[in-house]
């Protein structure tokens, strides 16, 4: 077993994962994450983004190779430990927004907070200075019922951020949101990222997304791989292949 260079927060050597219909998600995949960056993993649906992300994060033990947090073996941690280090340090959004019904706006921006024992005052501060960066303060006091489903999803974003994890992972977090919200969100988003030195693993198959991270990997098929990017077509090579495809 060897251990993570120093200067990088998450570390991970040949991931293995393989569904249970027998299908791999995983074959390979090593990477590592400085602290403070962000990570894009990019690649089409069903390329093993969302399974690395929970790989990474302990959601799921990859079932060979290793994960490494601060030079903490996380593939070895046992399931208390992993969800200890996923309340204090993780932060997660989904693609789609999963809030607690019963609690309002800001209580569910809170919770994670307060579970960690946070008192309901100081919760309820770093809570609400999210909902209004991320333009849904005016809502504080409604259910999830109330909400549009991108308002929800600017409160999972704001519930994943109040208790500044040291890497927030987010899987396709615009997903549900339109043009416009989305290029708001992302930029709240990395902004807060690096005023707060948040390490950010982002999983997403738009291109756009990815361009606002540091840095890109894709994946294909469980495996890293590298992007090709081809010269632009000139305009007159483009009336050439015109050309010859009519004849």
């Amino acid at each position: 077993m060897v251990a993570p260079p120093d200067n990088d927060v998450l570390w991970a050597r040949a991931l293995h994962f393989t569904h249970k219909d027998g299908s791999p998600a995983l074959s390979g995949v090593s990477l590592g994450v400085r602290e403070g960056e962000i990570l894009a993993v990019s690649g089409p649906r069903g390329s093993g983004k969302s399974t690395l992300l929970r790989c990474l994060s302990g959601l799921v033990p990859a079932q060979r190779g290793e994960v490494w947090f601060n030079s903490a073996p996380v593939h070895t941690m046992g399931a208390m430990t992993r969800e200890r280090l996923r309340r204090d340090r993780f932060g997660w959004i989904d693609p789609a927004p999963a809030l607690v019904p019963e609690l309002n706006v800001w209580e569910n921006a809170a919770l994670p907070l307060m579970l960690r024992g946070t008192s309901r005052r100081r919760a309820k501060t770093a809570a609400l200075e999210w909902l209004e960066r991320l333009d849904i303060g005016d809502s504080t006091r409604k259910r999830p019922h109330e909400l549009r489903q991108s308002e929800r999803q600017r409160v999972c974003i704001a519930r994943a951020l109040a208790p500044a994890p040291t890497v927030l992972f987010a899987d396709e977090p615009t997903a549900p949101l339109h043009r416009a919200d989305r290029a708001h969100v992302l930029r709240t988003l990395t902004t807060a990222a690096r005023s707060h030195g948040i390490t950010v693993v982002l999983a997403t198959h738009d291109a756009d997304t990815a361009a606002l991270a540091d840095r890109t990997i894709s994946l294909l098929d469980g495996r890293r791989v590298n992007t090709v990017h081809l010269p632009p077509v000139t305009e007159t090579e483009g009336r050439a292949a015109t050309c010859s495809l009519s004849v």
